[in-house]
This record gives C-alpha cells, sequence and structure tokens, in this order.
C-alpha cells in the first residue's frame, strides 16, 4: 500500500485519495464505501485500512444528492407506542433489521404510524424523498397505506403475510400455522382434551394464521370442543382478560395454546387467581419464545420463531430492491419450534 500520507494535504480526505492510498480505483472504494458486495476480499481489505489510516469519512449530503438516493430506510410500525416499546417482538425485529443495515451506508428510522393522520405523515415524508424504502410492521386489516407506498415506486417490505393480497410487495414470516398445530397437537397428544386457545386480532394474518393452525390440529378428533377460542391483542392484560372469558364458558378446560408469550403469561396470573395449578390442572403454551417465557411462574412453554433472524432478512430483501432495483423478491416463511417447558 502507498504512503498515506504521500502527496496528500491536510485537509479533509476525499475518495480519490482513499483509492491512491489503497492502490485501487475510485469506482472500487465507492463501492466499498458503500456496502456493495461487487468488490473482492483483497480490494476490501485494502480500502478499509487507507479508510481508518486517513480518517477518511463519506460525505453523505454530496453522495445523495449525486446518487439521487437519501440514503435511508423507514421501519414503519403500526402500533401505539406502549406496544412498540414493551413488547419483545419489536425489540427483536428492530435488532435484526439494524444489523443487517449496519455497515449497509443505509440509516434506519424509526416511524410510528397508527392513526390515520400518522398515515398521512409517513406518505408525505415518503413523498418527500427521505427514505429510499420502508419496511412495514404490524399491518392490519385492509390498511391502504403498503399500496399505496408501492404504487408510488418506492421498494416496501412487509413483516407478516398480507391479510388482504397486495402485489408486488414481497415479506417475511414464520409459519404460524404449522407453528400454532403443533402446540395444540402436543396439548392434545399429553392427554389434554379441553384445550382453549386465545387467538390474535382476526384483522391481521398473523391472529388468522395461529387460529387456523389450533383448529386445524383439533379437526376431526372426538370429544374435543370446537372454537373454544378468545381475541387478545397479543399483550399481557388482553390475554388475563381472555383466560377468564374461558374459564366462564369452559371451567374444566385442561389446556391452553396463547398466541403470544405475552398473553399466556397473562393467562397464567388468570388461572392462578382462580386456583388452577399450571401445569397439573391446565397446561399452557405461548409463541414467540421471547425472554418472557422463561421468567413466567412456572417457564413458559412456547413455540419459537426466529423474530431477530426475520428483521434481517426484512432489511436484506429491502437492501436488494434499493440496489439492483429487482422488485421479484420473493417472500420468506421461517420454519418454527416448539420450546417445552414447565408450563406443560
Amino acid at each position: 500500500m502507498a504512503d498515506a500520507n504521500q502527496g496528500f494535504g491536510a485537509g479533509r480526505p476525499t475518495l480519490e485519495q482513499v483509492a491512491a492510498a489503497a492502490g485501487v480505483s475510485r469506482g472500487t472504494v465507492s463501492r466499498v464505501v458503500n456496502g456493495s458486495p461487487q468488490v473482492s476480499e483483497s480490494a476490501r481489505a485494502a480500502v478499509l485500512q487507507a479508510v481508518h489510516e486517513l480518517g477518511y469519512v463519506p460525505n453523505r449530503a454530496a453522495r445523495s444528492l449525486a446518487s439521487k438516493r437519501a440514503d435511508s430506510v423507514a421501519f414503519v410500525v403500526s402500533e401505539p407506542e406502549t406496544r412498540v416499546f414493551g413488547e419483545p417482538f419489536f425489540a427483536s425485529l428492530l435488532r435484526g433489521a439494524s444489523r443487517e443495515l449496519s455497515n449497509s451506508g443505509l440509516q434506519m428510522v424509526l416511524v410510528m404510524s397508527w392513526t390515520a393522520r400518522e398515515h398521512a405523515q409517513v406518505e408525505q415524508y415518503v413523498h418527500n424523498g427521505h427514505v429510499d424504502g420502508l419496511m412495514l410492521v404490524s399491518v392490519h386489516g385492509d390498511d391502504p397505506l403498503p399500496g399505496r407506498l408501492s404504487a408510488g415506486g418506492i421498494p416496501v417490505v412487509m413483516v407478516g403475510r398480507p391479510h388482504v393480497t397486495t402485489p408486488d410487495i414481497p415479506y417475511v414470516d414464520s409459519d404460524n400455522v404449522g407453528g400454532a398445530r403443533s402446540a395444540t397437537n402436543y396439548l392434545y397428544d399429553q392427554g389434554r382434551r379441553r384445550i382453549a386457545t386465545i387467538t390474535g386480532p382476526q384483522d391481521m394474518s398473523v391472529g388468522i394464521d395461529r387460529l387456523a393452525g389450533y383448529r386445524s390440529a383439533l379437526r376431526g378428533r372426538r370429544g374435543v370442543p370446537r372454537d373454544l377460542y378468545a381475541i387478545g391483542d397479543f399483550g399481557r392484560e388482553s390475554g388475563e382478560r381472555a383466560m377468564y372469558q374461558l374459564l366462564e364458558r369452559e371451567p374444566m378446560l385442561d389446556g391452553v395454546f396463547a398466541a403470544s408469550d405475552l398473553m399466556a403469561a397473562g393467562a397464567l396470573s388468570a388461572l392462578r387467581a382462580k386456583g388452577r395449578r399450571v401445569p397439573e390442572d391446565v397446561a399452557v403454551i405461548g409463541f414467540d419464545d421471547s425472554e418472557v417465557a422463561g421468567h413466567t411462574d412456572p417457564p413458559l412453554s412456547s413455540v419459537r420463531q426466529p423474530v431477530e433472524f426475520l428483521g434481517r432478512e426484512m432489511a436484506r430483501m429491502l437492501r436488494i430492491m434499493i440496489e439492483g432495483g429487482d422488485r421479484n423478491v420473493a417472500p420468506l416463511i421461517a420454519p418454527t419450534e416448539l420450546v417445552l417447558r414447565g408450563s406443560t
């Protein structure tokens, strides 16, 4: 490598100076700085060493003007702030996306979009060119936001299978039907016959699919009550309320599959208040295998979904769409795994 200071002035290092120090072209330096994979490992190492020695800092403003890109993406969550900052799912998803983007040159902006007014603000924010793409989380019902954004030509990736047909929008999701089915089958195989479920909102594919998995597992089973379910919002308090409702309908229920760990934790509280022992009287299984599962009493059996991995894949898909212009990215469905603990 050339002497890092040879022929260079004392001002702010330039892309050309980094290229000369690394012994590569200006284009190679640009690709390394922008996180492109189209660079050999030896060239990448040389450029990174030159960047370190020279103290080079990319001029993001100039680069954005030249490329007509914002070098930013938005992580848009359609939930109230209390849920976003209070539930482990969102933190894990955000962490995965952040790690994927950490070396990409793209900055991530967290945006809350729960109300119609906030939706309009998101659309205006995008229209003004502040971001190059969006990751949409917790889309409810026939929310028009995904379709409007995609129709405007900006890359969009969703978490969760779209509740309604949304053409050309790729998504990442877990096998919610299969995970719910495996949890319910396990309860049945353990001799539980009055099996209830606390499902999620029915205006979201995740809530619909987990209820479908429960129903699928019990279809054709003799002596099992049909559709013994209550609806929650994935939060702890809703799980507790739903458990009380189910106990009123079926006081002798002996198994519960809750569509989130937080709802399962709420169900445990209600069962304890009613004097029902877990797992002796009622076995309980949650979904997510979040940190909550290890801190309940007893520890919670749960369906593990790879939330952080989904966040990484969502961000990776978005990068492909932004950098390559390819909108034909296939959806990704991640497998789930039943993790057994003391609640069963």
